[in-house]
């Protein structure tokens, strides 16, 4: 048995522990909501079989079909989520720079829709899980909050220990819990058998066509059916398509359409336990031990965005969309299990703040739901590219799938727009004000990058002159964002100490449009001639740049290094506004906010702090 059938069980366990927590506690709150929401429903058999007709054709279409079935297949070397998909649509789009600026625009805001999302998940998942104790006895009701803080509290502080550590521990608890959800779903179902007529998609049709306007607002709590769905796509680098697929179409998807039906079998023979459908399907002997089991539960819902925020965060910062940042590695086995503090810690702060301002899951709702249908809006859109493009897909399969799929989208987008007044506004303005943070970095970068290599000299000349100079023993590494011209360090080094090293390095690190890259293709080294060489290293976004790891590697290539000897300059620019800035005054003192409070380049490179050398460059844009 290959090994990786052996670890098929480890990583879909490791999945159910992970992916599907957020879509998996969607039982908690979505059919209740849909029919006590902002825009309340009757509770008649017309409606129920409507309303469950709709969130099953939903779940299968935009989950099932887009995510599972097709968006997966358009993994960037195994890596998921926005902006691996947005890379690897851009390189697709080269040629055409229009095109790639609207990906560009496109991709870069479902990133920042998946934060604001990010934030809301957690808050509205354990909230709505705690708010069990209320139905064991109202005198519970006051610890609802502190509770739910305690929990978000604990989830935040663990995730230093890693995905994986997190994954395997969840992992039995979900397949408890999705157990749970299929048992007393199936118990239910056999007390009103006529609940499966919901399965025919008349029911849905009936429903959306007898109050066209009434069904419009309903969908935006019917799509909390599927919030977590684009999840399965941005943590898909940390276990794999195939485990996820595994453990969507035999377990987890059975479980949940079980569940909703057995809530709407309840309702058929009892409408009064629309208070509670979810907990009210359990019988009461079991209502304490299911209050404790959801609490974990959505704590494991939690950890689907957090998960995804993670990796978003770090192919942010690789991308140059962010600035650098500290990104930990907490597998020695996935190079996608990685832990982002700054990313936890913001979270968790907004996370917080949403519990005790909106201070139950009912408000919440009204803010869900806008973050996910933008993300997946987006998504649809990417992926029409992939298809055409790259999968080579005809015209006749492409326009009528991504018509349908495209509709569907922006049907939910635009009722969930009609709750931005009631909350939606919250997921909408971190949205915003993220993407406003990644593409003022991206550009102030590019205007930098733009004035450094004006300001650079031809390499040609130093080395015409390069005999005129006084040569001391070792070797010294430029860093350098140009790839041609000398690097402003090396021209300081030469006018401040007069000297050259016997060896010289110019050394650029060129993050590609993959998320991987293979160690054969990690060096490429040109001999410039005087002892002088241009080095460049290439990372995938998903890699974790270690420079003296991979200059030891130069070795096999007729570059031996001895770190010992070895000294790293490194240009640190102060950057001040210049006469005719290319970015508005507001972006550009963000721009130099976040420069200031950018991780020191010596340790995000992971280079020894003793053999650092840092020179100050002052530059305008």
């Amino acid at each position: 048995m290959s090994e990786a059938k052996q670890r098929m069980p480890t990583l879909v366990l490791g999945a159910i522990g992970v992916v599907f927590g957020d879509i998996g506690t969607s039982p908690l709150y979505a059919l209740q909501t849909t029919f006590t929401g902002s825009a309340p429903l009757p509770v008649i058999e017309a409606n129920i079989l409507g309303v469950l007709s709709l969130m099953f054709w939903t779940i299968m279409l935009l989950v099932s079909l887009k995510y599972v079935t097709i968006i997966m297949r358009a993994d960037n070397h195994g890596e998921g989520g926005s902006l691996a998909l947005l890379a690897l649509v851009g390189e697709l789009t080269t040629k055409h720079p229009k095109t790639k600026w609207f990906v560009t625009a496109l991709g870069v805001f479902a990133a920042a829709l998946f934060f604001g999302d990010g934030m809301i998940t957690p808050a509205i998942s354990v909230l709505s899980a705690v708010e069990g104790l209320d139905l064991v006895s109202h005198q519970f009701k006051i610890y609802i909050l502190p509770i739910t803080f305690i929990v978000l509290t604990g989830l935040f502080f663990i995730q230093k220990r890693g995905t994986a550590t997190v994954g395997m521990a969840f992992g039995p608890i979900m397949i408890v819990w999705f157990g749970c959800l299929g048992l007393f779903g199936i118990q239910s179902i056999v007390q009103s058998p006529q609940v499966l007529w919901a399965l025919n998609p008349a029911y849905a049709y009936y429903f959306v066509t007898t109050d066209p306007w009434i069904a419009f607002l309903a969908l935006g709590s019917v799509v909390l059916a599927i919030t977590g769905g684009e999840a399965l796509y941005a943590d898909m680098g940390h276990f794999g398509k195939y485990p996820i697929r595994l453990a969507w179409f035999y377990f987890v998807l059975p479980a949940l359409v079980l569940n909703y039906f057995g809530q709407g079998a309840l309702l058929l023979h009892n409408p009064q336990a629309i208070a509670n459908p979810f907990y009210l399907l359990a019988p009461a002997w079991a209502l304490v031990p299911m209050v404790l089991l959801a609490t974990a539960a959505t704590v494991i819902a939690s950890q689907a965005v957090i998960s995804g925020a993670f990796s978003i965060a770090n192919q942010s910062v690789q991308m140059g969309f962010l600035p650098r940042m500290e990104v930990r590695q907490t597998s020695d086995k996935a190079q996608g299990q990685i832990y982002v503090p700054f990313t936890n810690w913001t979270l968790y702060l907004a996370v917080i703040y949403l519990v005790f301002t909106f201070q139950s899951s009912g408000n919440l709702a009204a803010a869900y739901g806008i973050a996910v249908t933008g993300t997946m809006t987006i998504t649809t859109v990417l992926i029409a590219f992939v298809m055409v493009l790259y999968w080579r897909w005809s015209w006749a399969l492409v326009i009528p799938l991504i018509s349908v799929l495209f509709i569907t989208d922006l049907t939910y987008f635009a009722a969930n727009a009609m709750k931005i007044p009631q909350g939606g506004w919250f997921p909408l303005g971190i949205a915003i004000i993220s993407f406003t943070v990644l593409t003022t970095w991206k550009r102030g970068r590019k205007l930098l990058f733009e004035e450094i290599s004006r300001q650079s000299v031809p390499m040609q000349l130093i080395l015409d002159d390069a005999d005129n100079f006084s040569r001391v023993e070792g070797t010294a590494v430029f860093l350098t964002n140009i790839g041609e011209g000398a690097p402003s360090s090396l021209l300081h080094n030469i006018k401040h100490n007069k000297v050259l090293h016997e060896r010289n390095i110019l050394l650029t690190v060129i993050v590609e449009d993959k998320p991987y890259v293979t160690q054969g293709n990690r060096l490429l080294i040109d001999d410039m001639g005087k002892n002088f060489y241009r080095v460049r290293i290439f990372y995938g976004f998903m890699d974790r740049p270690d420079l003296p790891a991979a200059l030891k590697s130069c070795a096999a290539l007729g570059l031996p290094f001895d770190m010992m000897s070895t000294s790293f300059f490194i240009s640190r620019a102060m950057i001040v506004p210049g006469p005719n800035p290319g970015m508005v005054k507001w972006r550009e003192r963000l721009f130099l906010d976040l420069s200031k409070n950018a991780m020191n380049a010596a340790d995000f490179f992971k280079i020894p702090t003793n053999r650092v050398i840092e020179m100050g460059t002052r530059i305008e844009i």
